[in-house]
C-alpha cells in the first residue's frame, strides 16, 4: 500500500462507539470561534465557501481556461491532508424568502399596485425551483495543537483565494456559527430561520453546541435513514466511466431536492506516485516477459501479446507520462451523495432518477448498505471520511467532476429582474452593492427595453423612498408616472412648463464652490452657438460669479437669477466678445425659444418626475437636454445632503450623444452620480451608433449593470468584443423573444427571462404594444 494512504488510514482509524443519542452521531468533538472544528483526537478541519461561476454558458476557450484553473486548484491540495469539495443543494426558506422580496403595504393609493406586484413575485417564486447551491472546500489535517492547525489553515486559505480568483470565484472562510448553520439547515429542513447560536453565550451556559443543530431523532436502516419525519439515503460512485463529460456533476445536482454531494480527495506526493507507477509498470512488463518466455518455450515465436496485457502496458505508460511530463498528480478520491425527501416513496423515486442520470454518463452509483451513518458523516462537510471506496485518479480526470455550473445573483435588499434561464432561480440584484450602480438597457425595437425600465421604475417606486427622475424623449412613461403619483413635465418652446436653467441648490457643486460647476455648465450652453476661447471662458466665469453674488450672500434665499440676468450681465461687460455671446444666445433668452430663461413653475420636488422632451424640436433639443441634466444634478446634490437615493432613467440615450456638449456633460454626470448616492440608467436601441462615440463606449464599459435584450447582428458583434461575450452566451440575445436576454451584474453574466402577467393593471401601464397599453 502507498505510504500516504497507509498514513491516512492510520489517522482515520478510531474505535467504534455505539451512539447513545443523536448528538453522538455528529463526529465533532470541539469547536473554535474562527470556524476550526476538531474531529477525533488530533484532527482539525476548516471549511471555505466559494462562489459559483458561469461554466455552463462559457465558450469552449473559456471552459478550457476554467478547467485548467480548477486543475491548478486540485494540484494545490496538500498531500498531508484530506480535502473535501462539497456541493450543497438547499431549498430557500419560504418565509424568509418571501419576507425579503415582497413589498410591504403602506396604506396609500399605491397599495393596489403593490398587491399586484407581490402576486407576480409570489408566482415567480413558486415557478422557480427555489434551490440554492452552496459550494464548500473542507480541509482536514492532523496537528499537535490548535495553534499549529490555525497557522496551517491561514496559509492554505491564501492559496485558495488566489487560485479561485483566477476563476472569477470568491473564497471566504466560514466561522463556527456559519459552519454549524450549514449542518443545522440540513438536519432541520423548514426550520432554517429558527437557528440561533452564540458561541460565547453557549460557553457561559455550559450547553453542548450539538444541541443547537441536531435533529430530534435519527434512525438508520439497512439502505436509508430517517431524520425526524424526513427520509434520506447515502450513495457513492462505484463505477467510473473511461470518459466522463464535465456536465455530469451539474446534471446530478439539478435534482430539486435537499442534497449534499462530496468528493473526498487524498493527494499523493509526486515522487511517491512516480515510484508506485514505475513499480506497477515493471510488474506489467514482467508479466508480459514471462508470457513471451512461455510461448517461446513452446516454439510459438510469432505469438501476439494478449490485448489485456498490452492495454495494461499502454495505460501504465500513459499514467506515468501524466505524472512526469504533464503536470498531473496522483490522487485518491471517493464521491458520496446524500439526498432527502418527505416520504419513502419520494426518496425511492429520487434515487432511481439519480441512478438513471449516472448511468446516462456510463457511471454507476450504489446505495451504501449498513453504512448509512458513516456515509452521512462523510457526505456532510464535517471533514471526516468514513467510506474507503477510493479510486485512483489523475488531476485531469478528477477535474472532470466539475463543481461549477451557473452563477446566481441574489443580493440582500435587492429587487427582482427576472429568472435565471440556466438555474430557473429568481435574479434579485441590488445595484448599490456593485462598484457603481450605473446601467444600460440595450436591445432592438420591440425587444422589451422600455418594459424592463418601467418594471424597474415601478419596483423602486413601490418598494423604496428613493427619488426617480426620467428623461422621456418618446412620451412612453407618462401614463405610468401619473398612475404612480408622479409629475410629468412637458418641455417645448410653446409649453407653459418652464425650468430655470440657472436654478442652484445649496449643495450644488463640490468643495463648497458651486460657481465653478455652474460656470462650466453655462460654458457648455454658450459653446453650442459660438466658439469659446480663453477670453470667452473668462468672461462667462466672471459674469456667472456676478449674477449669483447676491443670491449666495443671502444663503441661497431670495430670487434665483435667470438666463435673462446672465445675458444682461454680459451686455454690461466692456469686452466686445461679451456682446457677441449675448447676441448669439438671444434666441434662447429673449426670443421664441426662451422656455428655459424663465423662473421654474413646475413641481420639481415630487419624488417621481418625468421630463417629456418629445416636443423640444431639433434646435432646442441639445440646449434643453443640458438644462434638464443640470436640473437633475441639482436634485441629486440636494438628495446627497439629505441622505436620499436618486435613480435616473434616460430613454433613447443615443440622442444625447449626437450633440457633443450634452454628451460631455452626461459623461461628467455619469462619473459624478456614484459619489452623490445616485444611480443612472441609459436605455437605447441604436447600440452600434452608441458605440461609435468614444464617450458612450467608455461609459458602457465602466457600467456594472448592463441588460442586453434581442440584438441586431452588428450590435451583437460589438457587444461581444466589448464585454467578452461567448458564442453560447450570444445565442441568448439572438432572435430572442421580448423580455429575454443577458444581464451583466458586476462580473456575472447571466441569461435571463422576464415575463410579466398580462392580466394586470401594471402590465397595461408598462406595455408599449399597440392595443394593450393604457392611454397616456
Amino acid at each position: 500500500m502507498i505510504k500516504t494512504l497507509r498514513n491516512i488510514f492510520r489517522q482515520d482509524k478510531e474505535r467504534f462507539v455505539v451512539p447513545k443519542g443523536v448528538q453522538d452521531v455528529i463526529p465533532i468533538t470541539a469547536i473554535y470561534d474562527d470556524g476550526i472544528f476538531r474531529v477525533g483526537k488530533d484532527k482539525f478541519t476548516k471549511t471555505f465557501k466559494f462562489t459559483d461561476i458561469n461554466y455552463a454558458v462559457a465558450s469552449n476557450e473559456d471552459k478550457k481556461e476554467m478547467f485548467l484553473a480548477y486543475s491548478e486548484l486540485l494540484n494545490s491540495f496538500d498531500s498531508g491532508a484530506t480535502t473535501k469539495v462539497t456541493i450543497n443543494n438547499r431549498r430557500l426558506n419560504r418565509v424568509d424568502f418571501e419576507r425579503s422580496i415582497l413589498i410591504p403595504l403602506r396604506g396609500d393609493e399605491l397599495d393596489v399596485y403593490r398587491k399586484e406586484y407581490n402576486e407576480m413575485l409570489l408566482e415567480k417564486a413558486t415557478s422557480s425551483n427555489s434551490m440554492v447551491q452552496d459550494k464548500y472546500i473542507t480541509v482536514s489535517v492532523c496537528k499537535k495543537n490548535i495553534e499549529d492547525a490555525r497557522n496551517y489553515f491561514t496559509r492554505i486559505c491564501n492559496d485558495f483565494r488566489t487560485i479561485l480568483k483566477k476563476l472569477g470565484s470568491q473564497c471566504v472562510e466560514l466561522d463556527a456559527t456559519e459552519r454549524l448553520r450549514v449542518i443545522h439547515d440540513f438536519y432541520r429542513v423548514g426550520e432554517e430561520s429558527a437557528f440561533h447560536f452564540n458561541i460565547k453565550e453557549n460557553r457561559k451556559k455550559g450547553h453542548s453546541f450539538k444541541d443547537y443543530i441536531c435533529p430530534d431523532t435519527m434512525e438508520f436502516k439497512k439502505d436509508y435513514f430517517k431524520i425526524g419525519d424526513r427520509y434520506g439515503r447515502v450513495m457513492f460512485l462505484r463505477d467510473y466511466a473511461s470518459y466522463i463529460k464535465d456536465s455530469m456533476i451539474s446534471e446530478i445536482t439539478e435534482l430539486n431536492r435537499n442534497m449534499m454531494m462530496s468528493i473526498d480527495v487524498i493527494p499523493v506526493p509526486t515522487d511517491e506516485a512516480v515510484r508506485e507507477a514505475e513499480s506497477r509498470l515493471l510488474g506489467v512488463e514482467t508479466n508480459i516477459t514471462n508470457w513471451q518466455r512461455r510461448q517461446n518455450s513452446n516454439n510459438n515465436f510469432s505469438a501476439t501479446i494478449p490485448y489485456d496485457m498490452e492495454q495494461q502496458r499502454t495505460e501504465m505508460k500513459e499514467f506515468l507520462d501524466d505524472l512526469t511530463t504533464r503536470d498531473q498528480r496522483m490522487m485518491f478520491a471517493v464521491l458520496t451523495l446524500v439526498h432527502t425527501a418527505d416520504t419513502k416513496e419520494q426518496l425511492d423515486n429520487d434515487t432511481d432518477e439519480l441512478l438513471t442520470t449516472a448511468r446516462k454518463h456510463l457511471c454507476q452509483f450504489a446505495v451504501l448498505k449498513y453504512q448509512q451513518m458513516d456515509g452521512l458523516n462523510t457526505a456532510l462537510p464535517f471533514g471526516v471520511r468514513k467510506i474507503d471506496s477510493l479510486r485512483t485518479l489523475t488531476t485531469e480526470s478528477l477535474s472532470v467532476l466539475m463543481p461549477f455550473r451557473a452563477e446566481e445573483v441574489f443580493h440582500e435588499k435587492g429587487i427582482y429582474y427576472g429568472q435565471n434561464v440556466v438555474s430557473k432561480n429568481m435574479i434579485i440584484a441590488n445595484r448599490k452593492q456593485l462598484l457603481n450602480g450605473n446601467a444600460f438597457v440595450l436591445g432592438v425595437s420591440g425587444g422589451g427595453k422600455s418594459f424592463f425600465a418601467k418594471s424597474d421604475i415601478t419596483n423602486l417606486r413601490l418598494a423604496t423612498n428613493a427619488d426617480i427622475i426620467i428623461i422621456d424623449p418618446e412620451r412612453e412613461y407618462g401614463a405610468l408616472v401619473r398612475a404612480l403619483g408622479g409629475e410629468v413635465i412637458n418641455l417645448s418652446a410653446t409649453s407653459d412648463n418652464h425650468i430655470n436653467a440657472m436654478d442652484m441648490s445649496k449643495d450644488y457643486g463640490e468643495d463648497g464652490n458651486p460657481i465653478t460647476l455652474k460656470s462650466e455648465f453655462l460654458m457648455s450652453l454658450c459653446e453650442q452657438f459660438v466658439p469659446i476661447g480663453a477670453k470667452e471662458k473668462s468672461i462667462i466665469d466672471r459674469c456667472t460669479a456676478n449674477v449669483y453674488r447676491s443670491y449666495l450672500q443671502n444663503n441661497y434665499t431670495g430670487k434665483v437669477p435667470t438666463l435673462k440676468d446672465f445675458r444682461e450681465e454680459l451686455l454690461r461687460q466692456p469686452e466686445p466678445e461679451a456682446h457677441d455671446i449675448a447676441l448669439d444666445i438671444e434666441l434662447y433668452i429673449e426670443g421664441s425659444m426662451n422656455t428655459f430663461a424663465k423662473e421654474t413653475n413646475v413641481d420639481t420636488e415630487n419624488s417621481l418626475i418625468c421630463y417629456d422632451i418629445l416636443d423640444l424640436g431639433k434646435h432646442l433639443m441639445s440646449f434643453g437636454m443640458l438644462v434638464v441634466m443640470d436640473s437633475i444634478l441639482n436634485r441629486i446634490t440636494e438628495n446627497r445632503a439629505k441622505g436620499k437615493e436618486t435613480y435616473i432613467f434616460i430613454d433613447e440615450i443615443y440622442l444625447l450623444f449626437q450633440h457633443e456638449y450634452s454628451a460631455n456633460f452626461l459623461f461628467t454626470l455619469w462619473k459624478r452620480v456614484r459619489k452623490y448616492g445616485a444611480v443612472a440608467t441609459g436605455i437605447t436601441q441604436n447600440v452600434e451608433d452608441l458605440l461609435q462615440s468614444h464617450t458612450a463606449r467608455t461609459m458602457l464599459a465602466n457600467s456594472e449593470f448592463i441588460v442586453m435584450l434581442n440584438q441586431a447582428s452588428t450590435d451583437r458583434d460589438e457587444l461581444a468584443h466589448l464585454l467578452n461575450i461567448s458564442e453560447l452566451q450570444l445565442s441568448y440575445i439572438t432572435n430572442s423573444e421580448a423580455g429575454h436576454g443577458l444581464i451583466k451584474v458586476g462580473s456575472a453574466l447571466v441569461p435571463f427571462a422576464n415575463k410579466f402577467p398580462t392580466d394586470t393593471k401594471l402590465y397595461r401601464l408598462m406595455t408599449t404594444k399597440p392595443g394593450e397599453s393604457s392611454v397616456a
